[in-house]
């Protein structure tokens, strides 16, 4: 039976195993260093469908399929999806799902929502009243730049703070028993706001919820830095990645070579024009299903902390002159 350790962490007794990963990228993405891991790349923004988020939705269900193909399970014995997106009422998710006959909970953590997902995920097989369940999360580019700043037709500049939001999804099929990494403990973070207002400057909003989640973390499991092969976070970008790197110092505690962001990771910010890196809840999604479980698969990582990090703001409380509050959920992922 889990139990709590500290005053975040939460230990699984049964801890779930990630059976199969699937990832499926827009363009841009396919021309970006993670390539080769993932399982489709789509040239087309419309994917065949009418509107970008129809487009969004059809990229989540065949992710889905990808992977449920990759674990050797068939859709009877998928007790339970739990998905979301970035657009109102999370309808990339809940459209992509909605012929599938399965049981289904909406999320919505921002750009958290993959780790919000296999945390809710882990505790429910966990407790026995999951035996299998499906973990996803997708965006999409011009969808969520059509709902959270401008139309594309619009033509706006970008500032050198924004990140580009990935056009992709990513879903694991977690179990409670078979091959492959497994997920031992959890922690959920809090809502941290530092006054950050600026929409254009997701990294600062999310860094110090990050910094706040990986600190308590490491106080409840009385662990350091260098017991973890990886501690990869989502989508903090250049400026939110080094904002925690700071934070984090000023705690005595130093990252070293063992940090990396799913927004760096994803595009060369170098080459292709994506100022301060990626974003989007298909951002972490992607990278883990794909990227991360093929180093799990290889053995070059062990151990491993997922801190994917959300911005919970909406056009209409920034349009008001609200501050941006932020999110970031841990997940212990172990081979």
């Amino acid at each position: 039976m889990a139990k709590r350790l500290g005053s975040q962490t939460i230990v699984l007794d049964k801890q779930p195993v990630i059976l199969s990963g699937a990832g499926i990228v827009g363009k841009k993405e396919g021309d970006g260093p993670l390539a080769r891991y993932f399982d489709d790349v789509v040239d087309d923004e419309y994917v065949g469908e009418k509107t970008f988020e129809a487009a969004e939705s059809r990229i989540l269900r065949d992710t889905y399929i990808k992977a449920l193909e990759k674990s050797g399970k068939s859709a009877k014995d998928i007790n339970i999806i739990l998905s979301g997106d970035l657009l109102n009422q999370c309808t990339a998710a809940s459209y992509a799902f909605r012929d599938v006959d399965i049981p289904y909970l909406g999320l919505f953590g921002a750009c958290s929502t993959m780790s919000e997902s296999l945390a809710i995920a882990a505790m429910l097989i966990d407790s026995g009243s999951v035996d299998y369940a499906v973990c996803a999360a997708s965006s999409h580019f011009c969808s969520a730049e059509r709902q959270f700043r401008y139309p594309l037709e619009f033509g706006s500049q970008r500032t050198p703070t924004a990140q580009w939001t990935v056009t992709g999804a990513g879903a694991v099929i977690l179990g409670k028993e078979g091959q492959g990494p497994r997920i031992t403990c959890i922690t959920p973070g809090k809502i941290i706001d530092e006054g950050i207002k600026d929409a254009n400057n997701m990294g600062a909003a999310m860094a110090p919820a990050a910094f706040d989640t990986i600190r308590s973390h490491l106080i409840d499991t009385g662990r350091n830095v260098d017991d973890f092969d990886m501690i990869l976070t989502g989508d903090l970008g250049k400026f939110g990645s080094t904002m925690l790197r700071d934070l984090l110092k000023r705690n005595n505690i130093d990252l070293k070579d063992k940090h990396k962001d799913c927004g760096l990771l994803i595009f060369d910010i170098e080459k292709q024009g994506v100022d301060c890196g990626g974003s989007g809840c298909g951002c972490s999604a992607v990278v883990l299903s794909t990227y991360i479980l093929n180093l799990f698969m290889q053995g070059t990582i062990k151990r491993l902390l997922f801190v994917a990090t959300g911005a919970l703001l909406s056009p209409t409380r920034i349009q008001q002159g609200e501050t941006i509050p932020g999110i970031a959920h841990a997940v212990l992922i172990e081979a």
